[in-house]
């Protein structure tokens, strides 16, 4: 643990409908090295028993009268917190007991340093489902290729100081989805962000394939209008590589009808798109060969197929919608206001 005065830490754990892993979230933080540190749960209208899992932990409770979304409920806790770190962790993430040790020193170091974020372990945190152990592969080496300075900031487990909180503005809440992806845009107008594996934590990940693939086409979608304003992918993560290997992915399937009409000749453009998916990524199908196995590789590269045409079909239905609605354009519009709202209880 560390020794003499610190800064204190607020650790801002936004919250719905997740008590299944909301004890493992709270215990793990209650176990940091670091002190002082307060935590405090925003219930964001969850209809289970997250607040009583929190209020039995010792943890302060702030709940909302009904759901308004991670960014408001992040926003919320901010106003109630007094710490000159904020950490935001969420409730479906247990934090190493270092996390917040290690991110304090790293903030401190660098006064130009705005955020720094964590990277998942490639191991979930409840194991559930194949569709899970995928999920946490694919993203641990999404992230950890990713590792340094970042445009993409990774909200589930992060740490700022107050006076950037309070510089750059809360996150928006109209943006359910893609909140994360503004506001590491804002951020980086001004400050670095950093994502690294010196800050660690397992990830409780989707467990149900459906439900991963219509996050992914919705953030998709979503991301349009903010990426057509900059003009550029953001560093980190979402590269023009692997862009490109989903596109790849949708038109291998969309090639799949050539092969009735033209054969061979039909066959060999979808090949030829698969390959190209399966080449803007080789490293991670590498990755999990070495960790998995060949058999689990072969089931890995089905859902991550899946995955990339989801993501590339969301896409699409962005663009589609950006060329149509003025509105949808103008989704990343700073707001003149972003007001915060909520009920607090201990």
């Amino acid at each position: 643990m560390t020794t003499g005065p610190g800064p204190l830490v607020s650790v801002i754990v936004p919250n719905y409908n997740y008590a299944a892993s909301l004890e493992l979230c709270l215990r793990a933080l209650q176990a940091q090295t670091y002190r002082p540190i307060e935590l405090i749960v925003v219930d964001d209208g969850s209809t289970d028993d997250s607040a009583g899992v929190a209020r039995r932990l010792g943890v302060r409770v702030i709940r909302t009268e009904q759901n308004q979304g991670p960014a408001a409920a992040r926003n919320l806790g901010a106003a109630h917190a007094a710490g000159e770190i904020l950490m935001f962790v969420d409730s479906d993430v247990a934090a190493y007991p270092d996390a917040a040790e290690v991110a304090v020193g790293l903030l401190a170091a660098d006064p130009g340093l705005g955020v720094v974020s964590s990277i998942h372990d490639p191991e979930p945190l409840i194991r559930d489902s194949l569709v899970e152990e995928y999920r946490a592969l694919q993203y641990h080496y999404w992230t950890v290729s990713s590792e340094g300075p970042v445009s993409f900031l990774f909200s589930a487990l992060m740490a700022m100081p107050r006076r950037v909180f309070d510089e750059i503005g809360p996150f928006n809440p109209r943006l359910r989805e893609t909140e994360e992806v503004d506001y590491g845009h804002r951020l980086t107008q001004r400050y670095e962000m950093l994502l690294t594996t010196a800050v660690r934590s397992r990830h409780d990940h989707d467990d149900r394939l459906l439900k991963l693939l219509r996050k992914l086409y919705r953030r998709g979608r979503a991301r349009v209008p903010l990426y057509a304003r900059r003009r550029r992918f953001a560093r980190g993560f979402e590269t023009s590589s692997r862009a490109g290997g989903s596109l790849a992915a949708l038109a291998a399937l969309a090639a799949v009808p050539l092969v009735i009409p033209f054969g061979p000749a039909g066959a060999g453009v979808a090949g030829l798109a698969l390959a190209v998916s399966l080449l803007a990524d080789l490293g991670m199908y590498r990755f999990v060969l070495r960790r998995r196995g060949p058999l689990f590789l072969l089931y890995f590269g089905a859902v991550h197929f899946l995955v990339n045409v989801t993501i590339a079909a969301g896409v699409a239905a962005g663009v589609v919608r950006w060329l149509c609605s003025a509105r949808f354009r103008r989704l990343y519009d700073p707001e003149v206001t972003m007001g915060i709202s909520g009920q607090a209880a201990t």
